[in-house]
């Protein structure tokens, strides 16, 4: 059955007419050639039809060589890498008519880096004679002219050359307010249109060429710390024929001094405005308002920069007089939850850590910080029993008890000895600052500085809700040794969860095989 199968199919292909492509003469030179709707060969259709014909075929394009950047008419400056994704939109972009065609492909073709010529080969297609649909290639030279953008120009005819500055100071002996600030402001791009950032001994000034950018940076501060400002102005030139001025203004902007876990003493009237809180509280959180907490009765009030402009105060003592204290029991009473965080009040029993061991005096104080202390921790507090506290605002209270201890947060110090002086698998930008060379600060100036910066970083590894506010990057440097992989001695140090870490943004090179062969050319 299946030898009479296939000699029946044999016999049903022998009947099968094969077909066969046809061919046509040209119309106009007599070639043969495979059918199309014009009936002419390539040769004569290109001979009678170009495409391209009103298309730009060389493009001047504008570049500061300052900045690295490209002029988009009319006034927006953009940057991109050469033969760049970004690179090859903005020149198909500035390219005319070519709404007109079809864009099929396009691509750079090498020149020499320094050349002054970008050359872009691109594919095309339009509907020609009688509905044939004609396909080319072709070449734009882009010639590239060096042009100075606005504020290069300015910044190199007059570095000095500024109509507004902002001048931001906060009158503490620490820099961690001005670290955490620069992350704001490199997060939120607030300072992209300083002409000069200049680093001061005890703060940071900002250069704008326009007033309407300094306000806009004094708004941006607004929002995130509580601060208070003035304005001044002084004349520059005036000129009586077009009755025409020329302003210098000066901002000056004073950060609140109360700072991330500061102790302070409140006011009478400050204290029985928010509920007889206090009067010693700690301050939790700083952001455009200060949020207050009393570890004793873990009540806690919202002060936003008005209510502290009305009366200001000063911290009793600040973080650079913590003293580290060991946990020898503790026992908590109640647990309280709200929007300023979750807090366990807990009677606790320390000892300071320069004491452990020498003699037997043990404090002991009521403490927010239940839900993180054991019995053998590490806590960092303030020393009321040893400090010689001169308070104004202190004395006016008559009969306050004042504890011997207030605890402030956990400490991780003993953890951290074996960590320290290694890299981190995350880093953070830094604002293009200019350092004023007008104070001396030296040696000690500096290291004061890198300490600052490392109780920063410490910070940002133990507050999860601190680094949600700023942008940390994965460091691509970065390489463990086996010595910490192997490290299991128990609880380790807070770090940065690696899914809390972003890439940072690389633009991929584009490459494309190109040359300056003849133009291809086909009919369908």
């Amino acid at each position: 059955m299946m030898a009479h199968g296939a000699a029946a199919a044999a016999a049903t292909d022998m009947f099968t007419p094969q077909h066969t492509a046809g061919r046509v003469l040209c119309c106009m030179c007599g070639i043969s050639m495979p059918p199309n709707a014009a009936n002419m060969c390539v040769a004569c259709l290109r001979s009678q039809v170009d495409i391209t014909e009103g298309l730009q075929k060389q493009v001047t394009l504008l570049f500061c060589t300052e900045c690295g950047r490209y002029l988009q008419p009319p006034r927006t400056w953009i940057k991109a890498q050469l033969e760049s994704k970004e690179l090859l939109t903005f020149c198909i972009k500035r390219l005319k008519n070519l709404n007109k065609v079809r864009l099929v492909d396009a691509g750079f073709v090498w020149t020499e880096p320094h050349s002054k010529r970008l050359k872009v080969k691109l594919k095309i297609q339009k509907e020609v004679v009688n509905g044939a649909i004609m396909e080319q290639s072709y070449v734009v030279e882009y010639v590239v002219v060096d042009n100075m953008c606005d504020s290069c120009s300015r910044a190199a005819a007059n570095p000095d050359q500024w109509v507004a500055v902002v001048q931001v100071r906060q009158k503490v002996d620490h820099k961690r307010t001005f670290f955490f600030l620069e992350q704001l402001i490199l997060k939120h791009s607030a300072a992209d249109q300083a002409i000069n950032i200049k680093q001061m001994h005890d703060g940071v000034d900002f250069f704008y060429s326009n007033r309407s950018h300094a306000l806009k940076l004094l708004d941006f501060l607004t929002n995130v710390v509580p601060i208070k400002s003035r304005h001044d102005k002084q004349l520059v030139s005036h000129d009586t024929k077009s009755n025409t001025y020329n302003y210098k203004f000066t901002f000056s902007v004073e950060i609140c001094p109360v700072c991330r876990g500061d102790l302070v003493c409140l006011p009478q009237k400050v204290a029985a405005g928010l509920g007889n809180i206090g009067p010693l509280v700690l301050c939790i959180r700083v952001s455009n308002n200060l949020l207050l907490l009393d570890p004793h009765n873990l009540r806690s009030a919202y002060v936003d920069a008005s209510q502290y402009r009305r009366l200001p105060y000063r911290p009793l003592l600040s973080s650079k007089q913590l003293v580290e204290y060991v946990v020898l029991d503790i026992e908590i009473e109640s647990e309280v939850s709200a929007v300023g965080g979750n807090w366990a009040l807990a009677d606790a029993q320390v000892v300071r850590s320069s004491d452990f061991g020498k003699n037997d005096t043990i404090f002991t104080t009521k403490t927010h910080l239940g839900h993180l202390l054991h019995p053998g921790d590490y806590a960092l507090g303030y020393d009321l029993y040893g400090a010689n506290v001169n308070d104004l605002e202190l004395d006016k209270y008559k009969g306050l008890v004042i504890p011997d201890v207030i605890l402030v947060k956990k400490s991780y110090e003993e953890k951290r000895q074996k960590r320290r002086g290694r890299s981190r698998p995350w880093k953070l930008k830094n604002l293009p600052m200019e350092v004023d060379t007008t104070v001396a600060g030296g040696r000690q100036e500096e290291e004061k500085m890198a300490g600052d910066y490392e109780k920063f970083l410490e910070e940002l590894e133990e507050d999860p809700e601190l680094r949600s506010k700023i942008a940390l990057y994965k460091d691509p440097t970065y390489r463990e040794s086996s010595e910490i992989a192997s490290m299991s001695d128990g609880e380790e140090p807070p770090s940065v969860p690696l899914e809390e870490l972003l890439a940072e943004l690389r633009l991929e090179e584009y490459s494309v095989k190109g040359s300056d062969d003849d133009d291809d050319m086909s009919v369908s």
